[in-house]
Order: C-alpha cells, then sequence, then structure tokens
C-alpha cells in the first residue's frame, strides 16, 4: 500500500464510453409485444370496444345497423419484414361469441363500449372498453376506466363558414349523372354491403354523390388508413411554414435527440414512404422472441401511441425496404406535437386549425389515444365531402380558395412513388402497376384498411371519395368501373 494514502486503483475495467454527452443518455428502452395469449384476447376485446363505440357515437348509426356490420376479428401477432403474421386465433374467437361468451355493453348516456370476454376454463374475465368525446373521436381504454388526459372541448375555427363547396359547406345540387355512370353505380352499391357511399367532384363542385340508405351527406364515416394522407399533409404545412427544414433531415423525434442513437439515420423521409426500418421484439407464450413489424397494435393496445412508436428498434437499415407499419406515421405525430407544445401553442386545436379548419373540414374528427395523442397513422372520421377537399387541395397542387397551403412540388413529391418493389409514394398509394386497371397509371389515392379511399386524378381534374364500412369487402372491380366511366361521361 502507498504510504502516500493514494485512492485504490480499481480492478475493474470501464466497459462504456466515459466521453460527456450533453445531448442524452443514449437510445429509449425499446417496446416488447406481448403476444401471450392473455394479452391477445385483451386486444381482440380492445378493438371490438373501439369499433363499437367508433360506430355508434362517432358515426351516429343506430344499434342494429352496427350490429350487423361488425365481425369479430381475432387480433394478428405481428409479422416478419417480408410478409403480414399470422391471422389471430379466430376459431377461439367465434366459438366463444357461438358459446355467449362474449358480451357488448354500449352505455348511449357517457358514450362508452365495454366488451367482456367470460371464459371460466380460461381464467378470469377479460374485458375492454373505449369511449368517444368529440372531436377525440372513439378513444380506446382497454382495462382502464378513463383516458390519462381530459378531452376538454376544442375550440375549432372553422374557415369558409356559409361558402361553397369546396370552401364551406353549401353544396350545388348535382346535375343527374349520365345514364353509363348510373348503371355502373348501381352495380357498385348491389355488390358492396358495407359502402357508405361515394362522391365525384371537380376541384369547383360536387358532381355526383350517391349513398345507402343507412348512410348520407351527413354521415362521418371511418377513415382508417387515410389518416394517413392527413399526416403527411401536416408534415407539407410545417415544411411550408418552415417548421420543419426538409424531408430528408434526420427525424427530430423527442425521444431520438441522442446523437448517438441509430435512430438518428431515419429522415422524415423513410417515415412517410414506409421505410423506416422500425420493428419490436415480439415475446411468445412459449417464451420465444421473434421481430415483429406493427401493423395493428395502435388500435388494439390502450396506451401512449407516440410513446410506443418512438420506442421500436432499428431492425433494417434506414431507406433500404417497404414495410408498412403504423409505428413511423405515429414518430411524425410525435415530432408533430413536439413542435407545437415548444411554441408554446394548444397542441389538439392547433392540429386543427393547421389543416382541417382552413380546408373548412367540419365533421372531421382525430381520434386520440389514452394519452390524448391524435393517432396519426388512422382513425380518423368525416363526411365524403370533408374527404374530398383533400383530395381537391392536391389537385390545386396544394393551393387553397387562392393561398397556398402546401410548399410548390409537394404534390408531386407526396403522390410519387420513388423505389422499386412498391407502388407506395408519401402516405398515398400510386397506380403505376396498374391495381385499378382501367384508371390512368399516374392516379394516386389515400387509402384504409377496409376500402376506404380517396382518389386524386390530376391530369383529369376529379377527386372521388369513397367510404366503407370495416368487414366488408367491396367489389373492386364495379368501383374501377364507375371511376373510369365517371372520366369518360363527366366532361
Amino acid at each position: 500500500m502507498s504510504e502516500r494514502g493514494d485512492p485504490p486503483i480499481s480492478r475493474e475495467d470501464p466497459i462504456a464510453d466515459r466521453t460527456p454527452q450533453p445531448f442524452g443518455s443514449g437510445p429509449a428502452d425499446p417496446v416488447v409485444f406481448d403476444a401471450s395469449e392473455r394479452a391477445m384476447r385483451q386486444r381482440s376485446v380492445n378493438f371490438a370496444a373501439k369499433r363499437y363505440a367508433d360506430m355508434l357515437y362517432v358515426s351516429g348509426l343506430d344499434r342494429a345497423t352496427a350490429d350487423r356490420h361488425f365481425r369479430w376479428r381475432a387480433a394478428p401477432v405481428p409479422g416478419g419484414v417480408s410478409a403480414r403474421g399470422p391471422g389471430g386465433d379466430q376459431g377461439t374467437l367465434l366459438e366463444a361469441h357461438r358459446r355467449g361468451q362474449l358480451d357488448i355493453d354500449a352505455n348511449n348516456s357517457d358514450y362508452r363500449v365495454a366488451v367482456t370476454w367470460n371464459d371460466p376454463e380460461f381464467g378470469p374475465p377479460v374485458t375492454g372498453s373505449a369511449i368517444a368525446r368529440h372531436n377525440y373521436g372513439g378513444i380506446l381504454l382497454g382495462p382502464h376506466p378513463a383516458p390519462s388526459f381530459d378531452p376538454k372541448p376544442i375550440a375549432r375555427h372553422m374557415h369558409g363558414e356559409g361558402q361553397q363547396w369546396p370552401v364551406g359547406q353549401e353544396v350545388e345540387p348535382p346535375h343527374p349523372p349520365p345514364v353509363k355512370l348510373v348503371a355502373s353505380l348501381r352495380t357498385l352499391f348491389a355488390n358492396s354491403s358495407g359502402l357508405y357511399g361515394i362522391l365525384i367532384a371537380s376541384p369547383h363542385r360536387v358532381l355526383v354523390e350517391r349513398y345507402n340508405p343507412w348512410s348520407g351527406a351527413d354521415r362521418a364515416t371511418p377513415s382508417w388508413s387515410m389518416t394517413k394522407a392527413i399526416t403527411c399533409t401536416l408534415i407539407g404545412r410545417l415544411i411550408h411554414d418552415r417548421w420543419i427544414n426538409s424531408v430528408y433531415d434526420p427525424a427530430p423525434a423527442p425521444l431520438w435527440q441522442d446523437p448517438r442513437d441509430i435512430h438518428r439515420l431515419i429522415t422524415i423521409d423513410h417515415l412517410l414512404r414506409m421505410r423506416s426500418g422500425l420493428g419490436f421484439p415480439v415475446r411468445h407464450e412459449d417464451g420465444s422472441t421473434t421481430l415483429g413489424f406493427e401493423n395493428g397494435a395502435v388500435y388494439q393496445d390502450a396506451g401512449d401511441a407516440f410513446d410506443a412508436a418512438q420506442r421500436s428498434i432499428v431492425a433494417t437499415m434506414p431507406g433500404s425496404v417497404f414495410r408498412y407499419v403504423n409505428s413511423g406515421m405515429n414518430v411524425l405525430g410525435a415530432i408533430i406535437r413536439d413542435l407545437i407544445e415548444r411554441r408554446g401553442l394548444p397542441y389538439h386545436e392547433t392540429v386543427y386549425s393547421l389543416l382541417a379548419d382552413r380546408l373548412g373540414m367540419a365533421s372531421y374528427q382525430h381520434s386520440a389515444d389514452m394519452a390524448g395523442n391524435f393517432i396519426a397513422s388512422g382513425a380518423g372520421f368525416a363526411t365524403l365531402r370533408d374527404y374530398a377537399k383533400l383530395g381537391v387541395l392536391y389537385l390545386q397542387d396544394g393551393v387553397w380558395n387562392g393561398e397556398r397551403l402546401l410548399p410548390e412540388g409537394w404534390v408531386d413529391y407526396a403522390l410519387t412513388a420513388t423505389h422499386t418493389g412498391s407502388s407506395y409514394a408519401a402516405c398515398f398509394r400510386t397506380n403505376i402497376y396498374g391495381q385499378f386497371p382501367d384508371l390512368p397509371r399516374d392516379a394516386a389515392w389515400a387509402s384504409g384498411a377496409s376500402d376506404q379511399r380517396i382518389f386524386i386524378l390530376r391530369k383529369q381534374k376529379l377527386t372521388v371519395a369513397v367510404n366503407n364500412e370495416a368487414d366488408h369487402p367491396m367489389d373492386l372491380a364495379a368501383l374501377n368501373r364507375v371511376i373510369a366511366t365517371a372520366i369518360a361521361e363527366l366532361k
């Protein structure tokens, strides 16, 4: 021992970089998907509760119509990089329904739905709940009694009130459609039992609209992933307003600020084009772990969608692989919220004011999660007349009522697929591979999971909004003929 009293020498060599890191404490802890049987049952009843809350209290369907449209859907396990995962345990869920083990309780006074799976052989009941609140859509609560935020009324500042569509809500009655178009519409409705309706418009007026008897022009209908196009357009608005510099900059997500984090390789463009590489570990009942890519958990897990999305791991090199996931869009949602709140602005009101209220989309509602985030990947609601306004904005190259809302070049960027192997552009699908064979190859559309679409036909100066209830496939061949006939006949 030293006689000078020198400090002892550590016997352990350092295993981490000692360089001071003033910008962060390292990558965020990853989210892990629980694929145990109980967790998957919880997701199944959660999704059912949200579906009913959406149908009854956001779309305003009566119970009989909602029951007719609803189909039990077992939550699936996330798939790998090249394919969807295996479907959920649909057989067990349907057998539980046959045995009367599934109970749906709708509380009309509180706009609340609870779905319970009673299976004594499995264990305690599994209950998932959802509520609806104006301008927050259907909020999934899962096993929780209430959201973790207060859904206070949101001040909406609508532009175009009292004016003619598309700027306002006043719609001039369309002229009778051509005979050929009437015939094609008749076939579409006859073969599509879940069809809410269809609207065809030019940038200046509604040309054709048709609805099922249980729907109507005032019915707010679900968007599902058409909301991705809303999120993409919000990013365009922020670039135009210089809150964001470029889509090719590293994505400034709040949890990705540490410069050592591999997530810093992900750009906003990667997120918009589904090339972020984000995935997560999936832990199975038998203890094994696989790599998964999220396609539906955000609508089944009652949690903080933005936090979970940012905690995804980087599973593939950013930019290298197209893999459709919801997590990337909710990272964009986190960025939007952070940019708003860092400016001291009210989050919910500002999201509406940036786009929906500027377009006079009075019926549009985002859906919030448990934490009060507006889910950026899907689950919005609007009438077809309001959905079509988004199409008109793109037909007019991002100019609305004489004012530019989107940067020059944004429409070309958003509606153009840039990589081989996928027709996906920036939150819009494209027709480059002829999915709709009678439509032009430069057609593009916002797309929802249950055949919801907003078509943008730029050369023809037409937009077509069509909406469909989940679990009832639309006759897409008939839809193809309707739009092709409209192109030919509406001149």
